[in-house]
């Protein structure tokens, strides 16, 4: 198959799966072109060894890569946030329909929207058929996290999303909640697909703690709490705070961050402000050490603001925390902590609720080494079984090679059914 992908972030940014998709469908002998642009997420700012350009071509690991311009930003101004996509959308649908070539079905990722627009665009000009990958349901995530209150915006948006969901050929979603929620607003069920994200598992796997490390970094001797990923408005990161606090009382217990965001300096300055001693700030590092930092946590944390979207969400993190075998915290209701309830791969709370978080804390701080490992162990066997990048790219060439019999197949009836009139 020709495939051609479409989404407004790519490696070198952190946002991999798009890629580790697109190289393994490579080696599976299918050509693969990935639009995108220019590399800016997410400091806001073009990554060095790249600038910016009318358009500029690549190769990864086999794919070819058209990057294209945009409004490169990544910060808390809605205004400038919305320049950052619609540029994008913009030298897509102006230029993608020209360079991409052809090809027999394309993907798309979601978010933003906005993406949608290139994506009908190019699929009419181009006669492609687009799988809509929908990883953050909008408008609803931009409420959550307050970053638009309009109603007029708001409900132009859900025009958008609704216009896009008709023209699909077909839906993904990462949960059961997001299928609920598109059958809401009128989307029909056999058109949605549920195919959860992933770990890479060539990179995300139990490795032995690394004694040097976790020297270097402070985890030596303590009960390590480890949140990593993105610090932004959605996390609700404050709750994590205001129980590190409340533990103060456990002196082994501390609450480790790795990763950045836009809301990293004001935790950081938070924690400051009120002496909060036991919160460590580590900063990013790349995706291949962080197995060694998950190694040395006795606990990883996912949490999210309380919201009912993000009931129906399942963050990326907790299948690369139940590949590297470590027990789980998961400070979120709904779909998320079914995962980890039925993997058996941790414990759950309430999301934004510092006392239940502190009392989950103190619940596997008090629970034997034994107990908190086979948690661990539980959830690395869920993942193998459910959760890898060859299990679900399997499920996506599937649809992917069932979009394309379809259409053959429609065409073929479409040629007879012509020859057909024409002999009578």
């Amino acid at each position: 198959m020709k495939l051609l992908f479409l989404s407004q972030w790519y490696p070198p940014e952190p946002l991999t799966q798009k890629h580790e998709m697109a190289g393994d469908l490579v080696k599976r002998g299918h050509s693969v072109v990935s639009i995108t642009g220019f590399p800016n997420y997410p400091s806001g700012k073009i990554y060095p060894g790249y600038r910016q350009r009318l358009w500029m071509w690549e190769e990864i690991d086999g794919a070819r890569v058209l990057r294209l311009p945009l409004y490169p930003y990544h910060g808390r101004s809605g205004v400038r946030r919305a320049l950052n996509f619609l540029s994008f959308a913009a030298s897509a649908s102006l230029l993608g329909p020209i360079l991409s070539g052809s090809a027999d079905v394309m993907w798309v990722y979601h978010p933003p929207l906005t993406i949608g627009i290139p994506a009908w665009w190019i699929g009419l000009l181009r006669r492609v058929p687009f799988v809509y990958d929908i990883n953050d349901m909008w408008p609803e995530t931009l409420v959550a996290t307050g970053m638009l209150r309009s109603r007029i915006a708001l409900a132009t948006l859900n025009h958008l999303a609704r216009f896009i969901y008709a023209r699909s050929a077909a839906i993904t979603v990462v949960s059961p909640g997001f299928k609920r929620n598109l059958i809401a607003k009128g989307v029909p069920a056999d058109k949605i697909h549920v195919i959860p994200n992933w770990a890479n598992e060539d990179i995300y796997r139990p490795v032995p703690p690394d004694q040097a490390l976790a020297g270097k970094y402070g985890f030596t001797g303590r009960f390590n709490v480890v949140f990593a990923g993105n610090m932004g408005l959605a996390q609700g990161l404050d709750t994590v705070i205001e129980a590190a606090q409340q533990l103060s009382d456990l002196p082994e217990v501390q609450f480790i961050f790795i990763g950045d965001g836009v809301d990293e300096n004001r935790l950081q300055q938070m924690a400051i402000g009120q002496q909060i001693d036991n919160v460590r700030f580590l900063g990013r590092h790349p995706a291949e050490q962080m197995p060694r930092f998950f190694a040395m946590a006795d606990l990883l944390l996912v949490h999210l603001k309380r919201d009912p979207l993000f009931e129906i969400t399942i963050p990326s993190k907790t299948f690369a925390y139940m590949a590297c075998g470590r027990p789980i915290l998961m400070a979120v209701a709904g779909d998320a902590a079914d995962v980890v309830r039925d993997a058996g791969a941790g414990l759950t709370c309430a999301s934004q609720d510092s006392n239940a978080l502190a009392d989950a804390v103190r619940t596997l701080y008090a629970m034997p080494v034994a107990e908190r490992e086979q948690m661990g162990q539980a959830g690395r066997k869920a993942f193998l079984k459910l959760y890898t990048r060859r299990v679900l790219v399997d499920q996506y060439e599937v649809l992917f090679d069932d979009i394309v019999r379809a259409r053959r197949s429609r065409h073929t009836d479409g040629t007879n059914s012509k020859r057909s009139q024409s002999s009578l």
